[in-house]
């Protein structure tokens, strides 16, 4: 049975029908992808099954007392509020007692009875869980200052925050916009195994395909007002719609030649009509209907020349940059090759917008050089997108740049022609940038970065915004492109199929140079876990088995026994003294490099305590 569902919804904007007569139904514990090219309405579809708004027509039926949850692409936040105030919600009992007790610990001499009896109050309502989950949450998140006044946060930390909130709360259902957007690859990763973790109701809208395919068992699409329905995941999809769409083609075919034959007999009849001639003229028009726009969808068109490139192209010697107290880069080397395909990872805030802005001298290093060859010629496609005035019309960003475009295949274009390449028809071209969509700002971006025939392509996030369809072809325009593309992204088919070599920002200022893609990478990284594991097991072993033929502890041992309980009771005042230091921060840099510190200090404490509960069992044997 569905707990959530529609009945002959449709949606218009400006007397245009974005989809008409939905039928569809969510059943618990399915997890559902809309996918669809921009502009079929996706976003407006989840935002009025969210209740955000009422469709033009037909009704959205969900199940009594449904918690239905939404995180939209761009959150809208009340600026004077802060984070602790959005976090925990006033009806949310277990939430408030948990805000309360964080609270009281923070203070220099906290209220004793107070305290105990939130203890009691969170063990009664059987919250301990729960405040771990959201600790985990927050963390994982990168939301550490709770204080902090959301006005202040970037757009991709109210990002972040809107989603924390969400998974915090844990509706019923998950309607997610574009839930990977500001994410690294391992909260990514993160986030895929906790919406598969239970019976999760989730259903949406990602370009990422790794993400589609790890998290969801159902995909809807929505394609010329229509919505198709496909069991299994994203592979699965595109293996039946181009099975689909290979049946509408030979369906189409078969239509318009019958409409040849029908257009000849209609010039041909007379004006008297009778019962049958009349027929067969309503069949005319109903076949005509059939075969209006359904011809083959359109597609970005990627073809640029691209200059030619010498010999010297990019060298990078002993460079080092900091901010403040915080190292970002130190004592880096590389000379750029031709045909270089290089992936940028890492956890957001290591520093990879600072190493672009280094090579292509935006910002000067603190040691080192930068020596670019004469011929590079580099193509930057910043995530940030257009820096232009949002009032000029679209045909002017580009003719601004160039009146004639040279093309791969040497042949020269206009500007208004490049534009229609660009799926840019007319009366898009002499609107103005800021009634374009965000998806087509980062076309017009992607167009213009490449009108400049660039040898050396930075690429930024470039994912973001782009429906799944633009991205196919620029990864087929990438795949072919013969210069040194230096790429940066948290999608990770996209890293997987056209980088051979990986720069790992660290975090410490350590740039890690690995010859692969980013499978390769996260294969080795957990064989190499596995054998870490398999190892420290071996080494218990080894020290157990003499163990067992003992009656009485060593004295070496005693003393470590000894010795275990001060190291452990040091090792959680460091902890804690770590997460009251994240508190007092607000840069981002800073309080991930808090972060990791809690991370390591927290499993130097799990081993600790493991050969503690050991030596303790030896000792009372």
């Amino acid at each position: 049975m569905s707990i959530l569902s529609t009945e002959n919804l449709g949606h218009s904007f400006n007397d245009r029908w974005l989809f008409k007569n939905l039928f569809f139904g969510i059943q618990r514990g399915e997890r559902i992808a809309l996918v669809g090219i921009n502009g079929t309405g996706k976003s407006t579809l989840l935002k009025i099954l969210a209740g955000k708004f009422l469709p033009t027509e037909g009704i959205v039926v969900q199940e009594r007392d449904l918690k239905v949850g939404y995180l939209e692409q761009d959150p809208v936040f009340d600026a004077d509020s802060n984070i602790e105030d959005f976090i925990y919600s006033i009806d949310n009992e277990q939430q408030q007692l948990i805000r309360s007790y964080e609270k009281l610990l923070t203070e220099e001499h906290p209220d004793e009875d107070l305290l105990q009896d939130l203890i009691e109050k969170i063990s009664n309502n059987d919250a301990w869980e729960y405040e771990d989950q959201i600790k985990t949450i927050l963390s994982r998140l990168g939301i550490f200052d709770l204080n902090q006044k959301i006005g202040s946060l970037s757009g991709g930390q109210k990002k972040r925050l809107s989603l924390a909130k969400l998974l915090i709360d844990d509706p019923d259902i998950y309607i997610l916009d574009e839930p990977t957007n500001h994410l690294d690859i391992e909260t990514i990763e993160w986030l895929e195994k906790l919406l598969t973790t239970g019976q999760k109701t989730v259903l949406l809208v990602t370009h990422d395909r790794y993400f589609l395919d790890n998290v969801c068992n159902g995909i809807k699409e929505l394609d010329k007002g229509k919505l198709f329905n496909y069991s299994g995941n994203y592979s699965y999809y595109l293996e039946k719609k181009a099975e689909r769409e290979g049946a509408d083609a030979l369906a189409l075919e078969k239509n318009k030649n019958l409409l040849r034959k029908e257009l000849e007999w209609m010039r041909r009849q007379p004006q008297a009509r009778g019962t049958k001639s009349k027929a067969r003229i309503d069949a005319f028009y109903d076949l005509e209907d059939k075969t209006k726009n359904t011809g083959s969808k359109e597609q970005v068109e990627l073809s640029m020349k691209v200059s030619r490139q010498g010999n010297k192209i990019l060298e990078i010697d002993h460079v080092s940059k900091s901010f403040g107290n915080k190292p970002i880069i130190e004592d880096f080397s590389y000379v750029f090759k031709k045909g270089d395909r290089i992936g940028l990872a890492g956890r957001n805030g290591t520093g990879k917008s600072t190493f672009l802005n280094l090579i292509t001298q935006e910002i000067p290093p603190d040691e080192g050089t930068i020596t670019v060859g004469e011929t590079t010629v580099y193509g930057y496609y910043k995530q940030g997108g257009l820096e232009i005035n949002p009032n000029d019309r679209v045909i002017d960003i580009v003719k601004n740049v160039a009146e004639y475009i040279q093309m791969a295949g040497g042949e020269t274009i206009t500007a208004s022609q490049l534009l229609t390449h660009f799926l840019f028809p007319p009366e898009k071209q002499y609107g103005l940038v800021h009634k374009l969509s965000g998806g087509e700002r980062k076309r017009l971006q992607l167009m213009r970065i490449l009108m400049k025939n660039p040898n050396f392509l930075i690429l930024d996030e470039p994912t973001n915004d782009l429906d799944i369809d633009t991205l196919n072809v620029l990864e087929t325009f990438l795949d072919k492109f013969n210069g040194v593309l230096l790429l940066v992204s948290h999608d990770r088919y996209l890293l997987d199929k056209l980088t051979e070599q990986l720069f790992i920002m660290e975090g410490n200022g350590s740039i890690r140079i690995y010859n692969g893609n980013y499978a390769d990478y996260k294969n080795e990284e957990q064989e190499r876990a596995k054998e870490a594991k398999i190892g420290a097991k071996g080494k218990v072993e080894v020290k157990q088995t003499p163990i067992e033929n003992k009656k009485k502890i060593s004295f070496k041992e005693k003393q470590e026994l000894d010795n275990l309980p001060i190291e452990i009771a040091d090792l959680e005042n460091n902890i804690k003294e770590t997460e009251g230091n994240i508190i007092e921060h607000t840069d981002p840099d800073k309080i991930i490099e808090l972060a990791l510190k809690i991370e390591e200090l927290k499993s130097k404490l799990d081993i600790k305590t493991e050969r503690w509960l050991e030596l303790e069992e030896l000792s009372n044997s």
